[in-house]
C-alpha cells in the first residue's frame, strides 16, 4: 500500500484542512443555533454559505469516483473524510453527506439515464437531498430477508405500503427523494431475490411522516431520522431501481462505501478529542498537578493514539483494497474496520470527556454529540453482531478448508501427544 498521494490528492488534504479550520471550525456552535432557532427541516443558513464556498474551490463530490464525482480513489478519499469528520455536519458543506452519498453511488451505477437526469443531476448540484428507508419498527432489518414493506405491481404503477423508521434525512426540508426498499416477489424461491428498491418522491401523495426519532435524547435537526408510514404510495414503473428482485444486490452495492465513509470520519472524531485531551491536560490542574502530570491521564491519551493508529491503519488498508479488486473481495476488512472503528471511537471519546469534567457532556463541546455518533455507527449500516457473524464464517470457511486438506502429522507434529 503507498501512502503517498498523488500531487492532486496532497492539494485536497491541505486545501480540505484549510477550509475545516478557517471556515468550518469558527462556525461551528452557529449550526447549532440556527437549526434550533428556524424551522425544524430548514438547512440552517451558514451551511449553505458554506457549500457555495466549498464548492466555488473545487471541494465538492469529493467521494465520488468515476466521471459523475472528484474521480479519487477511497485511499485518497480517506484523509479527506477524516478531516470533515472533525465536525458532525462538515461533510454536508462538500457535499459528501449520508445518506446522500450511498444515495448517488445507487443513482451513479444502477440509475437509467432518466433517474440520474431526475434525481442524480440536483443531488450532485446540491440542490436537494435524499433519504434511504429500509429499516422497520416490527422486523429485525439487519436480516434484510425480513423486510415487509410490500411493493406490489398494479398496471403501470408500483404501489407501497409499509412502515419505516430511522430514515436519516426525510426530514429536512430540501429532502426530496426517497429510496425505498421493500419485499416486491415474496414467492421467488430465493429470500435474496424477494427485495427491491424504488425511487419515491417525497411529496407523492401517502407518504406521512410520524415522527423523528432520536438518539440518546439529541434533536438531530434538521436531516431527521424519522418514522414514515407509506399508504398505498404509487410511483410509475420506471421509479424502480435496476430491476425487480435486485434490491438486496444494490444494498450490499451501496453499504459497502458508506461503512467506510462513516469509518473515514469517525476516526476524525476520535483525533479531535484526542487533540482535546492533549489540551486539557496542558492547562487544567486538579489536587496540586497539571492533569498531564498523573499517569492515568498519560496512560488514557497514549492508549488512545495508539487504538487511533490501528483504527487507521486498518481503514486505509480497507479503502485501498477496496480499489484495487472492489468492494467484494475487501468485504472482510470492511466488516474489520466496521467493527472495530466505531467502538474505537467511543472508547476514545468517552475518555475525552471524562477528562472534561462536566463540560465533556455539555453542548459546549463536541465530545458528547460525536459520542452518540460513534455509539450508534455500531448499529447503523449493521450491528457489529451481524458484522462479526459473517466475518467469523468468512474465516472458518477459507482457513477450514485449509485445515482439512493439512495431513494431522504437519498439523501435529508430536502425533498424538498432548
Amino acid at each position: 500500500m503507498d501512502f503517498q498521494h498523488s500531487e492532486r490528492a496532497a492539494t485536497l488534504q491541505a486545501q480540505v484542512n484549510a477550509f475545516m479550520t478557517e471556515q468550518v471550525l469558527p462556525v461551528e456552535h452557529l449550526y447549532r443555533e440556527q437549526a434550533s432557532e428556524g424551522p425544524p427541516g430548514r438547512t440552517p443558513p451558514i451551511v449553505q454559505h458554506l457549500k457555495q464556498q466549498a464548492r466555488a474551490l473545487g471541494l465538492w463530490n469529493l467521494f465520488l469516483p468515476g466521471h459523475h464525482g472528484a474521480g479519487l480513489s477511497n485511499l485518497e478519499y480517506a484523509p479527506l473524510a477524516e478531516a470533515m469528520g472533525r465536525v458532525l455536519w462538515a461533510s454536508e458543506v462538500f457535499n459528501c453527506s449520508a445518506p446522500d452519498t450511498g444515495n448517488m453511488e445507487v443513482l451513479s451505477l444502477y440509475g437509467t439515464p432518466e433517474q440520474q437526469a431526475r434525481w442524480l443531476q440536483p443531488l450532485l448540484a446540491g440542490e436537494i437531498r435524499s433519504a434511504f428507508s429500509m429499516t422497520e419498527p416490527e422486523v429485525a432489518s439487519s436480516d434484510a430477508t425480513n423486510i415487509r414493506c410490500e411493493i406490489r405491481r398494479e398496471g403501470d404503477e408500483w404501489v407501497i405500503n409499509g412502515r419505516k423508521w430511522f430514515t436519516s434525512g426525510a426530514l429536512a426540508d430540501d429532502c426530496q427523494l426517497l429510496i425505498v426498499m421493500g419485499k416486491s416477489s415474496p414467492d421467488h424461491p430465493s429470500a435474496h431475490h424477494q427485495q427491491s428498491m424504488v425511487l419515491v418522491p417525497k411529496n407523492t401523495p401517502g407518504v406521512r411522516i410520524v415522527r423523528d426519532m432520536r438518539i440518546f435524547g439529541f434533536n438531530d435537526a434538521p436531516v431527521g431520522h424519522p418514522e414514515i408510514v407509506y399508504e398505498d404510495v404509487r410511483v410509475p414503473l420506471a421509479n424502480m431501481l435496476l430491476g425487480e428482485g435486485r434490491g438486496f444486490e444494490i444494498a450490499q452495492g451501496r453499504l459497502g462505501p458508506g461503512r467506510i465513509h462513516h469509518c473515514m470520519r469517525l476516526i476524525g472524531c476520535a483525533q479531535r478529542a484526542l487533540e482535546m485531551m492533549c489540551q486539557r491536560a496542558g492547562a487544567r490542574r486538579a489536587f496540586g498537578h497539571l492533569l498531564g502530570e498523573h499517569g492515568s491521564v498519560r496512560e488514557d491519551i497514549a492508549r488512545s493514539f495508539v487504538e487511533i493508529e490501528q483504527a487507521r491503519l486498518l481503514t486505509l488498508r480497507t479503502a485501498d483494497k477496496m480499489d484495487r479488486e472492489g468492494n467484494k473481495a475487501a468485504r472482510d476488512l470492511i466488516s474489520a474496520a466496521k467493527i472495530a472503528v466505531p467502538d474505537m471511537a467511543a472508547r476514545v471519546i468517552d475518555r475525552a470527556m471524562q477528562l472534561h469534567g462536566a463540560a465533556g457532556f455539555s453542548q459546549d463541546l463536541f465530545l458528547a454529540e460525536a459520542y452518540v455518533y460513534a455509539r450508534y455507527m455500531r448499529m447503523g449500516d449493521g450491528p457489529d453482531q451481524v458484522h462479526l457473524a459473517a466475518l467469523g464464517k468468512a474465516l472458518i470457511r477459507r482457513h477450514g478448508d485449509a485445515a482439512s486438506t493439512t495431513p494431522a502429522t504437519a498439523a501435529n507434529p508430536a502425533g498424538s501427544a498432548r
